[in-house]
């Protein structure tokens, strides 16, 4: 049960974006295609590992394509419900994700939730090493001055739980599909926000 890890007790929390405060219009397939990757090869380590001069086309096509997306974007159902309850009881809230810095500021204001994360506690891919790297986390417990055992990670992706369990934090996976692929890096798992409403 929820209740076993305190979520009422936990005062910093750490979102994912697409597809977790948002409901993502992403097509990760057709990214690959257009920028000529394998099946399922995460895009932003395929881009890394590749010569500077091969990469820097096919970021600007990412780049192009994730604004396309973002205006596609809309809000997660329960999602506002549960930022509003979260920041009225003086919860600090994050937001770690491997988009850009502009694409994120352009969907948080599309979806009118720009207003409960403080710009320095958005970090996207070029703050710091993107999940699954606990990197960003680390930084944000630093700049809280705050433990793991009351920070939660909240995600819909493996990259998302295991950045939050090499961090040490809860991690908590919603899926809308339940079908929760990764029970071993997930300490809760919820389809939808209103689960955990009563909790937090």
């Amino acid at each position: 049960m929820w209740t076993e890890h305190q979520l009422h007790l936990r005062n910093h929390w750490i979102f994912d974006m697409d597809g977790t405060l948002t409901v993502s219009a992403h097509d990760f397939e057709t990214i690959r295609r257009t920028l000529g990757l394998e099946h399922q090869v995460p895009i932003l380590e395929a881009l890394n590992a590749m010569p500077v001069e091969q990469a820097a086309p096919l970021w600007e096509s990412l780049n192009q394509m994730e604004e396309y997306y973002a205006d596609k974007s809309s809000l997660s159902h329960g999602a506002a419900t549960i930022l509003q309850k979260l920041h009225s009881r003086g919860a600090q809230l994050a937001i770690l994700t491997r988009n850009t810095m502009p694409i994120v500021e352009k969907t948080l204001r599309a979806c009118g939730i720009e207003h409960f994360f403080p710009r320095e506690t958005i970090l996207d891919r070029d703050s710091c090493n993107p999940k699954p790297s606990p990197d960003g986390i680390h930084l944000l417990l630093d700049h809280w001055q705050a433990d793991a055992d009351n920070t939660v990670m909240v995600g819909d992706y493996l990259f998302d739980l295991q950045a939050g369990k090499s961090a040490g934090v809860t991690t908590i996976h919603i899926d809308q599909q339940g079908e929760f692929a990764w029970p071993e890096v997930a300490d809760i798992c919820i389809r939808e926000f209103a689960e955990i409403e009563e909790f937090v």
